[in-house]
């Protein structure tokens, strides 16, 4: 079992890293998904992913894009796995991604995976923000 945790890293990049492991039979937990960044202008990221929330809508039935920063970033790796054959349901099914820490994980090795940081990002919590998440206190 790998805890990576996903301050400062970009999804793309950390979720093909995720998807390899995943499809080698590692399980990984992800934390602080909500510190995970993507990089570019905020106005285009924030205008793409909204345009994905619409495709879904209220008459059709898909595809559904999620708000919350944790599902974002696990839809993200599914879209990295064959996730309609047997092997990469599996694969995807051997992933957990959480916001923050759970106190279960806490006390375990967690792995920081270091990458090049951009000028220009805007962070999965800010995404959400923008997308209509309510933030409980």
């Amino acid at each position: 079992m790998k805890i990576i945790d996903a301050t400062d890293a970009p999804i793309g990049r950390l979720s093909s890293r995720v998807a390899k492991m995943l499809l080698n039979g590692e399980e990984v937990f992800i934390v602080n998904a909500e510190k995970a960044i993507i990089n570019g202008s905020k106005e285009e990221i924030i205008e793409r992913y909204k345009k994905k929330r619409e495709i879904g809508g209220t008459k059709r039935k898909g595809p559904y894009f999620p708000r919350m920063p944790h599902m974002i970033l696990k839809r993200t790796v599914r879209g990295m796995l064959p996730y309609q054959q047997p092997k990469g349901r599996k694969a995807y099914k051997r992933l957990k991604v959480f916001i923050g820490v759970p106190p279960e994980i806490n006390e375990e090795e967690i792995e920081k995976i270091e990458f090049k940081k951009s000028i220009s990002y805007i962070t999965l919590k800010e995404l959400s923000e923008y997308l209509g998440v309510k933030w409980q206190k």
